[in-house]
């Protein structure tokens, strides 16, 4: 069978080696999106945040080549950043969930906050590391959750002052959510399961989301979900107009961390 690559296909483990050896030659780039799994609304998917920055890595890899690993779902501190357990209406989204609100009692995760948060930036270290042996030269991690970016970034850090037998790291990193790169354009973006996040996702996942869910009035509160604008309102057609965006300007960074790696090498930002 022939070994080029599927022009659609950027999904590291959908690849045979042959591929993969094709693609990591035209592009050097690998793309790691995290997300976690949490409460988006009644309309959204429970785990819309990998979902989404899945779908959005996809379109950067199939516009600008690279390829794609798979999503990492866990991770985060699931005591103090968790809908279930810290939102201000969490008794009805357990509710809706029918699970008690013992479940997420202090404790429940056996760690402390701290060391899940160490545990996360740990894993995510250890992603980057093997992304390098893979033989990619940039490394770039999508959180679609918005704090995860934060323990993304931390990680990077630490890639960057790592050594291997004496020898610093050969490839370098860069974190992004995607929403901070054009909110110049969409000052809504970033919300949370709102008009925002559901328009990505009607853009990106459209069969994952059921509007009807949502109530017919839009100043009706809605639970779980934080937004500036009607989440009724939300569309495929600006979800499809904010994604291209934000690949565009995402492949802007890509591009000039490949092109000049040594302006890079420091600290992982331009010098």
């Amino acid at each position: 069978m022939s070994a080029s690559l599927n022009e659609n296909e950027v999904r590291y483990e959908r690849l045979r080696p042959a591929q993969i050896v094709a693609a990591r030659e035209a592009c050097p780039v690998a793309y790691l999106p995290i997300g976690t799994i949490e409460w988006h609304g009644r309309h959204n998917p429970i785990g819309l945040d990998a979902l989404k920055i899945h779908q959005l890595a996809i379109r950067c890899a199939r516009a600008g080549g690279g390829l794609v690993f798979p999503p990492l779902y866990y991770g985060e501190s699931r005591e103090e950043g968790l809908m279930e357990a810290n939102a201000d209406d969490r008794d009805r989204i357990l509710e809706a969930m029918k699970l008690p609100r013992q479940n997420f009692a202090p404790g429940y995760m056996r760690f402390t906050p701290q060391q899940q948060y160490d545990n996360c930036q740990r894993l995510l270290f250890h992603c980057l590391c093997q992304m390098q042996s893979l033989g990619f030269e940039v490394l770039v991690v999508a959180a679609g959750h918005y704090p995860l970016l934060d323990h993304a970034r931390a990680a990077c850090a630490q890639f960057h002052q790592a050594r291997w037998n004496n020898r610093r790291r050969w490839s370098i990193t860069w974190a992004f959510t995607g929403y901070e790169l054009v909110r110049d354009v969409y000052p809504e973006a970033g919300d949370h399961a709102g008009y925002w996040e559901t328009s990505l996702v009607l853009a990106l996942e459209p069969g994952l989301i059921d509007m009807s869910e949502l109530p017919s009035d839009p100043k009706e509160p809605l639970v779980g979900v934080h937004t500036s604008k009607p989440v009724q309102e939300a569309s495929a057609e600006f979800g499809e107009e904010a994604v291209r965006l934000m690949v565009e300007r995402i492949l802007v960074q890509v591009r000039d961390r490949l092109q000049d790696k040594a302006a890079y090498s420091g600290h992982g930002w331009r010098a």
